[in-house]
């Protein structure tokens, strides 16, 4: 977590709460969804506090990622050149827009595009214990409407280039 973050959670809630699996064995993490959403709520006071979009990272292994998102608004379309996405819907809903093109791309870092919307591409509505794979290089945006909120868990996968 960043120092800002620390600071709005700090204020907010008087502490930052630690996130740790619910248990270990090793090689073998497990977060049970009632410790993702507990967490989630720490994610919504960010959000609030900030932009509308919190989320962190919970592990990182050799070639992927887990981690915990909440959103109360759109985000900017994005392209992943090397990792795929995969979302598990804990709580809320959310339109998934995928394929397409990315309206006012540009770099956001090596690998990674991000722009204002996806022009031609697929609609699908998310909802709770919904699952979907966006494979590396494809176009995609998640839309919340009106005062929807949702909450997922993410697990970046780096595929090859």
């Amino acid at each position: 977590m960043d120092k800002d973050s620390a600071q709005i959670l700090k204020a907010a809630l008087g502490e930052e709460p630690e996130l740790r699996p619910a248990r270990t064995i090793d090689p073998v993490d497990h977060w049970p969804s009632a410790v993702l959403l507990e967490r989630a709520k720490y994610l919504r006071e960010l959000a609030r506090n900030g932009d509308g979009a919190a989320g962190e990272t919970l592990r990182e292994y050799p070639q992927h990622y887990a981690a915990l998102t909440f959103r109360n608004r759109t985000c900017e379309a994005e392209v992943h050149d090397r990792f795929a996405d995969m979302f598990l819907i804990l709580a809320g809903t959310a339109i998934l827009i995928t394929g397409g093109k990315v309206v006012g791309a540009r770099q956001a870092g090596p690998g990674e595009t991000r722009g204002d919307s996806i022009e031609g591409g697929a609609r699908l509505q998310l909802r709770i214990g919904d699952i979907a794979h966006i494979p590396a290089g494809t176009p995609h945006q998640m839309l919340i409407e009106g005062t929807n909120t949702v909450t997922y868990f993410v697990m970046k996968n780096q595929e090859s280039a």
